[in-house]
């Protein structure tokens, strides 16, 4: 086992990782709002979290992993106010936001699956969890944290001293910034709705009866009623994007550590942006790639998951085609290296240093270090035993996406050697043209012909 070690939000800096139970890891994931489909950027904090996940069960503790999923709509600025999410996506597609959020889901799956990632122990819709929201709210109204508005029943910042701490806010300048804007039924510029009321003539399809009306709660208020009910607090590990941090995880801790009188959690990791041509990548912004995109100019999933693992969660990074071809280049020279051991009798090169999984552990144990890991296997000689610890690891799944050929293709690759001993070559290129319709190229020696895969 490794000492593991994780940049937490909390103290800002990186710690040693120490477990309530090595037994029960709890680790908590911030979830999809399922109003669209999943792109690349909403993707890159899940490969970096299943990291995290496969790192800690290789240093032996057993995880217990929670990931949710926002079927009810939010707003679309994660505020209090403006268009809701899944409103937005029943509109533009003629359903109903149940049937957006069922449709969204099962996209947002289809992809966790297509790149091999761990699956959680359990997946939670909010929608499953209206009741101990609305109890939530109760035990926040009874401790005196909250307030009724004309629209909705809001969490008082300023009833929580350590609200501005966790994302080191400046609450002066936020009430500077808001003269203008202010809701005036607001005490507080930071203070936010953890239930809101259904406006006379509004259409809101998903809402629940609550103080005798209809509304629905707050986007933040999810999060802290599905960790307490199925994990408990405090929990280990809170995962999400660094967008997070000034909104919604601020506002979780408030709510959460003023109701329970418990840390919400011990350590917060977050992962940064990534970019196309230097911008955020956003639905809003036009500028978003999906899974099915990256397949349609013919990249596999677990070529931009090979992309993503190149770096590191706390960069930002830029995405482009160039860079995930060189990715795919990456996994495919792997693969190639598994099928010349596994099929062909052919030792990995041996005038480099042999494979040390201790070392490979090592790296990713110190906060994630993938890119040095990924440099490692690239400089090392390795064994079948190796590409297995990889792939657990890694969840590249190398050996399973690199089978050996068939009975017909190894006839047609012997029958080409022939011919070309043979100085057939008209004959031999027809052999070896077929073998490359199956993306198989041919490499000759005298004694023998190999293959590998050229896609």
């Amino acid at each position: 086992m490794q000492t593991v070690k994780l940049y937490n939000q909390i103290s800002k800096s990186v710690e040693d990782f120490q477990p309530i139970d090595p037994e029960d890891v709890k680790i908590y994931t911030c979830g999809p709002t399922v109003y669209s489909y999943p792109h690349i950027g909403n993707f890159t904090s899940y490969i970096y979290w299943d990291l995290l996940i496969r790192t800690l069960t290789l240093n032996g503790y057993r995880v217990n992993r929670v990931l949710n999923m926002t079927d009810v709509g939010h707003l679309a600025s994660d505020a209090d106010d403006g268009e809701d999410k899944l409103e937005k996506g029943a509109k533009r597609e003629g359903k109903t936001v149940w049937e957006i959020a069922d449709k969204y889901i099962k996209a947002f799956m289809d992809d966790f699956h297509a790149l091999k990632l761990t699956e959680p122990t359990k997946i939670a819709r909010a929608t499953d969890y209206i009741e101990q929201d609305e109890r939530l709210v109760d035990l926040l109204t009874e401790k005196g944290y909250t307030y009724e508005t004309s629209d909705g029943i809001y969490f008082d910042t300023s009833k929580f001293a350590d609200y501005a701490k966790f994302a080191n806010l400046d609450l002066d300048q936020m009430r500077a910034g808001a003269r203008v804007k202010f809701n005036e039924e607001k005490k507080n510029v930071s203070d936010f709705a953890v239930w809101k009321f259904v406006k006379p003539g509004e259409d809101h399809a998903m809402q629940w009866d609550y103080l005798g009306r209809p509304g629905y709660p707050g986007w933040h208020l999810e999060c802290s009623t599905i960790i307490e009910s199925e994990l408990g607090t405090p929990i280990d590990i809170h995962t999400g994007g660094i967008d997070h941090i000034p909104v919604h995880h601020t506002n979780e801790i408030a709510q959460s550590e003023a109701a329970y009188e418990k840390k919400l959690a011990n350590y917060w990791l977050h992962c940064d942006f990534i970019t196309i041509d230097g911008e955020k990548i956003s639905k809003s912004l036009g500028n978003t790639y999906t899974l099915e995109d990256l397949k349609e100019r013919g990249f596999d999933a677990l070529d931009f998951k090979m992309w993503v693992l190149q770096g590191h969660y706390r960069g930002r990074r830029n995405f482009s085609f160039e860079d995930l071809a060189a990715a795919q280049t990456r996994r495919l020279n792997w693969r190639n290296r598994i099928a010349k051991t596994l099929y062909q009798d052919i030792a990995d090169n041996s005038s480099k240093a042999a494979f040390d999984k201790d070392k490979a552990l090592g790296f990713v144990s110190d906060n994630l270090n993938s890119s040095e890991l990924l440099a490692l296997i690239d400089n090392s000689a390795m064994e079948v035993s190796d590409w297995e610890f990889v792939d657990q690891l890694l969840g590249l799944e190398l050996i399973a996406s690199t089978p050996d050929i068939s009975e017909e293709q190894k006839k047609i690759l012997a029958e080409h050697h022939d011919a070309r001993a043979a100085k057939d070559f008209e004959t031999s290129d027809k052999l070896r043209d077929a073998l490359a319709i199956d993306n198989i190229a041919v490499l000759d020696t005298p004694e023998k012909a190999y293959w590998e895969y050229s896609k």
